[in-house]
């Protein structure tokens, strides 16, 4: 079976940062294959985990709608789909890495659309564990057609405002039906603790905290010079704090 992790937020809250630490800690601590999807059309994942993806699910969906009449004599639709989406699967020691791009438009071609959306859900099943970073919106979530989602982790940074968001993102997911087991919030670039003020906004309104991740300058460090986050010290003070989350909420073999 595979353990889908996803984790939403708007820009800014630190949902990649927390994104690729989860893929670093499952690399590291299950020896199991892990996809990371880049589902944020504003895609900087590839970053984060130190490789370039330089194709996405978005331009192979462009490019085959635009030459659909150009497709190879004797191959079915589903063979030239998964022919060319192999281009955009970027390969790494632990980790595979498949960039979404923007989601299909109203106008895209609905057959080649079912196509993709059933591939990437057999794409997915041949991985133990697959993590997702999503827009606020949820756009790919939502397309997605039989796999659920395990635990979504929803960031937020430590304003009211924020918090407000985050809720909101929760309230989305459930408005549009999305199989999700278990949803909580992590409050990034803490300073001294959460605020009870906080918090209590978010138990009142039934969402569970994950936990908090204190503000750490070495990830400032490494987003400044490019650096990849695998190479973040055992001793970071944000690494420490996204494994401690992980160890509450991950099933590990």
């Amino acid at each position: 079976m595979t353990f889908v992790v996803a984790v939403s937020g708007k820009g800014g809250t630190g949902k990649t940062t927390f994104s690729a630490l989860t893929v670093d800690y499952l690399v590291k601590n299950t020896g199991k294959a892990v996809l990371a999807v880049d589902a944020d059309s504003n895609a900087n994942l590839d970053l984060a985990l130190g490789t370039e993806a330089e194709k996405t699910v978005g331009s192979i969906r462009e490019y085959l709608t635009d030459n659909i009449s150009r497709m190879p004599a004797g191959m079915s639709k589903e063979v030239w789909v998964e022919t060319l989406m192999q281009q955009a699967l970027v390969e790494e020691k632990g980790f595979d890495l498949l960039s979404m791009g923007r989601p299909e438009g109203p106008g895209c071609y609905c057959y080649l659309n079912n196509i993709f959306r059933r591939y990437l859900d057999i794409m997915s099943g041949h991985y133990e564990y697959v993590v997702a970073d999503n827009e606020a919106g949820m756009e790919h979530l939502s397309r997605r057609t039989t796999r659920g989602v395990d635990v979504m982790f929803i960031a937020s940074d430590p304003s009211v405002r924020g918090i407000r968001t985050a809720l909101s993102i929760r309230d989305l997911a459930r408005e549009l039906k999305l199989d999700i087991k278990r949803m909580a919030l992590v409050v990034t670039r803490v300073r001294d603790g959460l605020p009870q003020n906080l918090r209590a906004i978010a138990e009142e309104a039934n969402l569970e905290v994950a936990g908090v991740i204190p503000e750490d300058e070495m990830i400032r460090d490494f987003d400044e010079q490019g650096k990849a986050l695998s190479a973040l010290p055992e001793d970071s003070s944000a690494r420490q704090a996204v494994n401690r989350i992980l160890d509450g909420y991950l099933e590990l073999p």
